[in-house]
């Protein structure tokens, strides 16, 4: 072979070389770009998303819930403790957000093995977060609206929130959740409520279910909390508060059944409180 042709071999062997290492880096670095990637997680996604009902998707109407938890700060990177959640209508929302960037608790009764609304409440909630993956990175911890409880590991949380909750924590319930929250959050992190309204001047005993909301920004602040703001994202006017049968008489509940429906389908959900608290930075 002349110096010619083994000058040409040498060349074809340093590009075939030189390609097989550009090759090797390009598809080293697409692996790490995959595996580095952070998922998209928006409100917005997770309230449109298809693990939510036509029914629950219904009542955002009424419950806001994107606009409720932007007021509160929410970002999918948080530490958040919803407690109560009930069947899970917020979680359906808060899961799928916080899902791979943040972590939810659901602060729920717990399941003491009798034949009550609290055990059975458990019961099911456990059920819905076992039907679908969206649900998986929840964690369930143990409360009690009148014992201390540790909804989160002490100082561990971003944001507490609760929806409608209030009203069933009468005669001492709601000073001890609110002690509760701020043992879980930490310093500069936020407590957000949202509840039924007593109208001013109007007495509970006539509006069954309605909550004052001076006396719950007093409550907040005896727990250590510093009132940050409320919003009236979830007002409604048309909501007077007294009925029949308390605020149930409203939909979604609708305790009257057929009678008066369209009156009370035209009132819409009960008009709510939306307020913000923080834990001060020490």
């Amino acid at each position: 072979m002349t110096s010619k042709a083994n000058a040409l071999k040498s060349i074809a062997i340093a590009i075939t070389l030189s390609c097989g290492v550009l090759s090797t880096v390009a598809t080293a670095h697409e692996g790490h770009s995959h595996a580095s990637a952070v998922p998209s997680n928006t409100l917005e996604q997770a309230v449109t998303g298809d693990h939510r009902s036509a029914k629950n998707k219904a009542r955002d109407q009424y419950r806001h819930p994107v606009e409720t938890l932007k007021f509160f700060g929410f970002t999918p990177s948080m530490t958040v403790v919803e407690i109560t959640p009930g069947g899970g209508w917020y979680t359906e929302i808060l899961a799928p957000a916080l899902k791979g960037t943040g972590k939810l608790y659901g602060a729920h009764y717990p399941d003491t093995g009798e034949d009550n609304y609290y055990s059975n409440s458990r019961k099911k909630l456990e059920k819905k977060l076992a039907s679908n993956v969206v649900f998986s990175e929840v964690v369930l911890t143990d409360f009690n609206p009148r014992q201390t409880s540790e909804l989160a590991p002490q100082g561990s949380a971003d944001l507490v929130v609760t929806f409608r909750n209030l009203h069933n924590w009468k005669n001492g319930g709601v000073e001890q959740v609110f002690k509760d929250a701020y043992n879980a959050l930490k310093p500069g992190g936020v407590l957000g409520v949202v509840e039924h309204r007593l109208p001013p001047g109007v007495s509970a005993d006539k509006a069954k279910g309605y909550v004052s909301e001076t006396e719950t920004i007093k409550q907040a602040k005896a727990a250590g909390f510093r009132f940050a703001g409320s919003s009236e994202i979830n007002a409604n006017s048309k909501d007077l508060a007294i009925y029949p049968k308390g605020v149930w008489t409203l939909p979604p509940v609708l305790r009257l059944g057929d009678e008066d429906k369209e009156k009370y389908l035209a009132i819409g959900e009960s008009d709510r409180m939306t307020l913000k608290f923080v834990k001060p930075e020490k």
